[in-house]
């Protein structure tokens, strides 16, 4: 097949679009993007030419601009162009310049793409071929990006089709010189100091030595690696199903499950990525599987809390959370109110300071603390017992309307409750003759809302 006919039996096996759509086509004034634009021209499909100049290479972009210009008039085709001061702007979001030409481009485009009328009706195109798609699995690869990064990239993402992504380089210059098209070179494809542009001129020749066949390898896996995530990605969401639980504003996975899943560790990055875990994290929230307890892992924006037989996953905000973490003595708001705590000589009091504030034996409690609303099945050893009551047994005796109970939380170590909090609290936690150091526990109520 020639290299239209194969282009043709792309786009419709890879369903990119249809006859209909207006293909918003991304010219640089590179031989990949003017073949494009040349094959969509001679496969009769409509066209509007996109050319941005990001005023990066002085004289050369204003070149670029210049050659777009004089293609499309020769070929009578419609022209959009958009200049970018990118330096100023990657300066202000503090980006890379790589980083700012790309969002400024696909900004410029989305707009242009809900100008003619949405996906339903237009498609944005980019020259993207086979070695660049080689080029990006093997950074991905270095990256470490897994499956996802390994099938390279989408021929069709959202309304961003890649319609040379079957072609190898050499097969679009042949094209150009056989239908006599021009087209610019940029200089700044030679400099290695580019990622990309040093895996394409120093390491894939340096690996063709050894691995000869190895562009055409590369290709190959390609496609089975989009089947291998496609089956990764159907075989993960069972597992979501069976690991993962909401519970209010909070998830909760369980402990014994995700020790006994196969490939635990695969999973585990699969569950908590979702919640800004890196990769980096997975050991040591495996690790809390076998800890206490308490213990716990932050990403930017959430907490994995090892509490009993779960791990839970809260929100960093802690006036989300019905599930907090106390570190260390000081003072922590939650939904009831605001919970202090201080360490103190003991100077003889009693340990029962009225409702909202007790005395507890320093020696006998271990931070990292929970302080959580009280739950079914909860248990504590009421001050002055030595056996253990149910709460809800307790609340019965309190002849607590249920709301009364809903809103009580407790606080605990190890497992272990210390205060119910503004009602009893533990006596495993009293005061002993032997006391020295206490922790005072003050509860600073919310006022209700009228």
């Amino acid at each position: 097949m020639t290299l239209q006919q194969q282009f043709i039996h792309y786009i419709n096996r890879e369903k990119l679009f249809s006859p209909q759509h207006l293909l918003i086509v991304a010219i640089s004034g590179g031989v990949d993007s003017v073949v494009l634009a040349d094959l969509c021209r001679q496969s009769g499909y409509t066209i509007l030419l996109a050319h941005c100049n990001f005023r990066l290479r002085g004289g050369m972009s204003e070149g670029d601009e210049v050659f777009v210009r004089e293609f499309a008039a020769q070929h009578k085709l419609p022209l959009e162009v958009r200049q970018f001061d990118t330096a100023t702007y990657a300066a202000l979001h503090k980006v890379s310049i790589q980083v700012a030409a790309r969002e400024l481009r696909y900004a410029w485009f989305a707009e242009l793409l809900t100008r003619s009328g949405g996906k339903n009706k237009a498609r944005v195109l980019t020259a993207h071929h086979l070695d660049d798609n080689t080029e990006t699995m093997l950074m991905n690869f270095f990256k470490g990006t897994g499956i996802a990064g390994l099938r390279g990239i989408r021929p069709l993402h959202e309304a961003i089709a890649r319609p040379l992504l079957f072609a190898r380089k050499q097969e679009l210059l042949q094209y150009a010189a056989m239908a006599e098209l021009q087209w610019r070179t940029d200089q700044s494809n030679e400099d290695n100091k580019y990622t990309r542009n040093f895996v394409r001129n120093q390491l894939i020749p340096l690996i063709s030595t050894v691995y000869p066949e190895v562009e055409t390898n590369l290709a190959s896996n390609q496609q089975r690696f989009s089947g291998i995530e496609m089956l990764y990605n159907e075989s993960v969401q069972r597992h979501l199903k069976k690991l993962l639980f909401p519970h209010g504003n909070e998830y909760r996975v369980p402990v014994r499950k995700l020790q006994l899943t196969t490939a635990a560790a695969t999973i585990t990055w699969e569950i908590f990525r979702q919640f800004n875990f890196p990769a980096s994290s997975v050991p040591g929230i495996l690790l809390l599987c076998e800890s206490e307890s308490g213990r716990y892992i932050s990403s930017p924006t959430h907490r994995v809390i090892r509490h009993r037989n779960w791990l839970v996953i809260a929100t960093a905000e802690e006036e989300q959370s019905t599930l907090l973490v106390v570190d260390a003595p000081g003072s922590v708001n939650y939904q009831g109110g605001i919970l202090s705590i201080s360490r103190e000589t003991y100077a003889g009091e009693h340990p029962d300071q009225g409702a909202l504030s007790i005395l507890a034996e320093d020696r006998e409690i271990i931070f990292p603390l929970i302080l959580r609303p009280a739950k079914t099945g909860d248990y504590f050893y009421p001050l002055g017992m030595q056996k253990k009551k149910k709460l809800a047994r307790f609340f019965i005796d309190l002849k607590l309307s249920r709301t009364e109970k809903e809103a009580v939380w407790v606080i605990e170590s190890g497992k272990k409750i210390i205060w119910v909090a503004g009602l009893r609290m533990d006596n495993r936690f009293r005061i002993t003759p032997g006391t020295t150091s206490v922790l005072r526990f003050t509860i600073q109520k919310k006022a209700p809302v009228h």
